[in-house]
């Protein structure tokens, strides 16, 4: 697997060039700010009493696994080499949906058949944690055998006990990302280090932030003090609220975009933003190094792309091999040379050393314990709490 990782590598700056990041088709599918957050406000909160789909794994050795765009190692015929890797060891063939535009979206076309445990055509698909544990919440979720999965042992500890899933029996990390601030360098000479850099009056009108909720609001309650993995309530988000229908009244606040804060950027319309770590890579290797990411003083979001397993889903032992496959060092090095995240297996940064060292010391993909302790997950919502903050951000959203 190395040596074919090698071989891969020279198409790297390729690969970099021409990729659509995984957060990125959010902005490129045109959903619109209305309907996500229309989508997000049926959440539910009832668990369904449901029982497993019966696993005919022994016999049938297929898998259906549903991802974002944009996700895996691609080769110049559209060929994943890493999954042809799986099915040649494996003898499992996978169909690989790229049918995942956004957590939102995805939920509303599958949430009646998760709610009756039927099948909805992915045998294992990786959503966003705080999508993740509103699976978990409902019981749409089948519970995973990590004697399928003994590389589960390369599990990152960082990324082992999430508030929703507790020692991961419902769910592994597949890739993650941070949120922080971004500027142009030309622009801003003297670079930013606060979310509070980006209200200062000399960028009036040219700061853009992201639609995602979870991410500007978690980064100004991050500037306010407020921990926001702990217990949090409704003050600290309304205190963040406050300073951030401000901004946006006072016209510091020039857009609120998914990925196309991007384009914003680009075209100078804005000269600073509240961005995604992995966009800001790519921005950088297909339009000229111009910006700089950096995770804020007080510290920057972390989010992960998670598998989980349906109830419906047939084939649970083969999800969990692809699972197991994927928790290889070396795969995993591969897939990340590639996607340029954060990946959660320990031994990747090792094994990247033979492919790209360069990439092997880049913190955006392997970022050591000091990095990791500057970012932090958005604690899980109850229902309420998730249907009311997000209505109060979309308000905002809708008026500016």
């Amino acid at each position: 697997m190395i040596l074919q990782a090698i071989r891969h590598s020279q198409a790297l700056q390729k690969a970099r060039a021409v990729s659509l990041s995984r957060r990125g088709f959010l902005g490129a599918a045109g959903m619109s700010a209305t309907a996500l957050a229309l989508a997000a406000c049926s959440s539910g909160g009832q668990r369904a009493d449901l029982t497993p789909a019966k696993d005919v794994s022994a016999t049938e050795k297929t898998l259906a696994w549903s991802n974002w765009p944009a996700y895996m190692d691609e080769d110049d015929d559209g060929n994943y080499p890493t999954l042809i890797g799986f099915e040649d060891e494996s003898g499992i063939t996978v169909t690989y949906n790229v049918d995942v535009d956004d957590n939102n979206s995805y939920y509303a076309k599958v949430k009646d058949q998760l709610a009756l445990g039927q099948d909805i055509g992915a045998d294992t698909v990786c959503l966003t944690d705080w999508m993740v544990a509103r699976l978990v919440r409902q019981g749409y979720v089948q519970e995973l055998d990590h004697a399928n999965i003994p590389n589960i042992a390369n599990l990152s500890e960082s990324f082992a006990n999430p508030d929703f899933d507790p020692g991961r029996k419902l769910s592994l990390p597949w890739q993650g990302g941070f949120a922080g601030i971004c500027w142009n360098k030309e622009k801003v000479p003297a670079g930013l280090k606060s979310v509070e850099d980006l209200w200062d009056p000399a960028l009036k009108g040219r700061v853009g932030v992201l639609s995602e909720m979870r991410d500007t609001i978690g980064l100004i309650m991050l500037a306010q003090g407020t921990d926001i993995t702990g217990e949090w309530g409704d003050d600290d988000f309304a205190n963040a609220m406050d300073a951030f229908t401000q901004q946006v009244e006072d016209g510091q606040i020039r857009n609120i975009k998914g990925n196309a804060y991007l384009n914003d950027l680009q075209s100078e319309d804005t000269f600073a933003a509240i961005c995604w770590s992995g966009d800001i890579t790519s921005l950088n290797a297909t339009a000229g190094d111009k910006w700089e990411f950096a995770i804020p003083d007080a510290g920057g979001t972390l989010w992960n792309d998670t598998f989980v397993v349906p109830m419906g889903s047939a084939h649970k032992a083969n999800a969990e091999a692809v699972m197991n496959y994927y928790y290889e060092p070396e795969v995993a090095a591969e897939l990340a040379a590639w996607v340029n995240y954060v990946t959660p297996v320990v031994g990747a940064k090792e094994a990247m050393d033979l492919i790209d060292p360069e990439l092997a010391s880049d913190q955006l993909i392997f970022p050591d314990e000091e990095t990791l302790s500057t970012v932090h997950v958005f604690r899980t919502l109850t229902p309420q709490e998730e249907n009311d903050y997000q209505a109060q951000f979309q308000k905002v959203l809708l008026g500016s």
